[in-house]
């Protein structure tokens, strides 16, 4: 199919300069044609397309060719917290659509949407139109990750992805970005700039790219990077053993594992704080470290325990053979099993409780050396 933009041109002395000084000849009418053809799509079930190219290709323009009537646009009070913007929704709906985009940190959903980053505003303006668009319309995103950083493009495209085949929706988003391509795994790509024909795209579904994180030690000061992104804001115990996870020597997570022995559990250990940056969120990373840090700790003769209210994690968790759901899980105690006001709420509200059951992870033992030693072995 071709779309034919047609546009008058009113001739003055800086056009006429143009034409003179570049042997152009004189136009009073300026014509661009953009090619595309989908019909293929109709042959096959798909979820993803993804219409790409440089700036200038024509791709806006395809995008609202298929557009029935405008683009949705992600409209938000700044007067409300940004959970509360999805008031069509239940808030458990509301929490899932979020978690679901990437976007998981609970403090987050509490603020109003202009005071969030632009990576979290980005993500947040995707779940709005992702959750309003009706689940018999084809969802479509101009200008998809143009303004966010290229690993907050990765993250968002893979938990994009997941969320869109998980609700069997259909999406189709222009973008010039190539690098997404294998996070997003589209079933179908359309370029303008070579044709405009519908390519299929199945070799691009075998799997998200590896990551590689550097994992190491670190004190309990770094926690300040991470701690307004975790829904305990108060101090970590400085007994945890602290992990820092980064990803091209850029901060990515971070793991505090406290002793907690008790009748019974001489070698218990829990998992204190686990935070994934939003940058970093919705590619699976959290429970990945979880899984790594229940190995190590394994190996090392203890028995590894957590408990969360995040639903992403929590769920993963009820899901997974490597954990198993603890006497507590999915529930709290009582209030009056525990009268310590000041941890009351957190020990009294419902929440996913797990021990890991997977398997042991050997070769990280020097992670566990007591601090003095670690700190002897980061002077060397």
């Amino acid at each position: 199919m071709k779309i034919e933009l047609k546009c008058n041109i009113k001739n003055d002395l800086y056009s006429e300069y143009i034409y003179n000084a570049f042997d152009i000849q004189n136009q009073e009418e300026t014509i661009t044609n953009v090619f595309y053809n989908l019909g293929e799509a109709k042959t096959f079930n798909w979820n993803i397309g993804i219409i790409i190219g440089g700036s200038g290709s024509g791709k806006s323009t395809i995008l609202n060719k298929l557009a029935k009537n405008s683009i949705k646009k992600a409209e938000f009070d700044n007067t409300k917290s940004l959970i509360s913007n999805f008031d069509w929704l239940s808030p458990e709906d509301a929490t899932k659509v979020l978690t679901s985009m990437g976007l998981s940190s609970v403090p987050t959903w509490l603020r109003p949407f202009n005071l969030l980053s632009n990576g979290e505003q980005y993500r947040a303006s995707l779940a709005y139109i992702v959750a309003k668009t009706d689940n018999n319309d084809v969802i479509l995103i101009d200008e998809y990750t143009s303004v966010v950083d290229r690993d907050v493009a990765k993250a968002m495209s893979y938990a994009l992805q997941k969320y869109i085949r998980k609700t069997n929706k259909r999406i189709i988003l222009a973008s010039c970005h190539y690098d997404i391509l294998e996070w997003l795994m589209p079933d179908w790509t359309c370029s303008p700039s070579n044709g405009g024909m519908l390519q299929k795209h199945d070799y691009l579904r075998q799997g998200k790219p590896e990551i590689e994180l550097q994992i190491s030690r670190t004190e309990p000061d770094t926690w300040k990077i991470f701690k307004q992104y975790h829904y305990l804001t108060e101090n970590v115990n400085k007994s945890c053993k602290f992990l820092l996870f980064e990803w091209d020597n850029k901060p990515v997570a971070f793991c505090g594992i406290l002793n907690t022995p008790g009748k019974g559990r001489s070698e218990a250990v829990a998992i204190s704080r686990i935070v994934v940056l939003p940058d970093y969120q919705g590619m699976g990373i959290g429970s990945k470290i979880c899984n790594f840090v229940g190995g190590i700790f394994i190996n090392n003769g203890h028995k590894l325990y957590i408990k969360t209210v995040n639903p992403a994690l929590g769920e993963y968790f009820n899901n997974s053979p490597k954990w198993r759901g603890t006497t507590y899980n999915g529930k709290g105690r009582k209030e009056e099993q525990f009268d310590n006001e000041k941890y009351k709420n957190r020990v009294t509200r419902i929440s996913y409780a797990h021990e890991y059951v997977g398997k042991k992870i050997s070769g990280f033992e020097h992670l566990l050396l007591p601090i003095g030693e670690m700190r002897k072995l980061k002077i060397k």
